[in-house]
């Protein structure tokens, strides 16, 4: 059993994920996933999934189902399209927060289809995104979709609150997910600009894209993530240039 009164920092480099290369998609899983299942890395906290996807143009996930799952997805290149079973559609975007609750059952799709976008069939590009799961606090809800841009609020600097259940959040978080003990925070980081991770039972810090230096730990670059249990408010800083960062702010643990 974790001890989460005496403050831990567990590392996790880029070149230690689980990895799935099918041609069309280049993905990279901080736990088991898929074919990839290990006992002892099925979740950390309540995050269960946390996914670091290149999906090639013209390619994609086809239609296929969920339930009973909060489903944040956090682009940072190119644009994903999104389609599901009750009739939600949308373009996702670096900035774009959004979140698909799964609830008793939803089908959808996910594809990039960027040259249909730009409407130039010269004009592709992959896209890059991360794909987070974690569990709803009731099973069975009704299946919902919320998105909503804060790319204003990421110009402004320090964390922005993509997306929460906590009760802390309900005055400022982009969007809800159905978890009342998670949320999920942002940060574009400027050269050398700090901040303090939230102080929690359960953290956990990916790197985005450009290098942190995480206070008592050392240095983490693109894909690298940090599990900090009983968090204590330490720093996280920009190394080298700038750096954006996601945090999973988690106050309970699966049992």
């Amino acid at each position: 059993m974790v001890n989460i009164s005496t403050p831990a920092v567990d590392l996790r480099r880029a070149s230690d994920r689980f990895a799935t290369d099918i041609g069309w998609l280049d993905s990279s899983h901080c736990f088991s996933f898929g074919q990839h299942y290990d006992p002892g890395n099925t979740h950390f906290g309540l995050l269960m999934v946390s996914n670091d996807d290149v999906v090639a143009p013209g390619a994609g996930f086809e239609t296929h189902p969920h339930r009973d799952m909060e489903i944040v997805t956090w682009v940072l290149e190119g644009q994903l399209v999104h389609q599901d079973s009750e009739g939600n559609t949308g373009v996702l975007y670096p900035g774009l927060a959004q979140r698909m609750s799964a609830g008793t059952g939803i089908l959808h799709s996910e594809k990039n289809d960027s040259w249909r976008i730009t409407g130039d069939p010269e004009h592709v590009e992959p896209v890059h995104f991360i794909q987070m799961w974690v569990v709803p606090d009731t099973a069975r809800i009704a299946p919902s979709y919320e998105q909503l841009d804060i790319t204003e609020d990421l110009s402004r600097g320090g964390f922005v609150t993509v997306a929460s259940g906590l009760a802390k959040h309900d005055d400022h978080r982009a969007i809800r997910i159905q978890n009342r003990h998670a949320g999920l925070l942002a940060a574009r980081l400027s050269a050398g600009e700090a901040l303090e991770l939230p102080a929690a039972p359960f953290v956990h810090l990916y790197v985005a894209e450009g290098q942190i230096a995480l206070e008592g730990a050392g240095v983490l670059a693109t894909g690298d993530s940090a599990r900090i249990t009983a968090s204590d408010g330490r720093r996280v800083s920009a190394a080298g240039g700038s750096a954006e960062i996601l945090v999973w702010e988690m106050h309970a643990a699966l049992g």
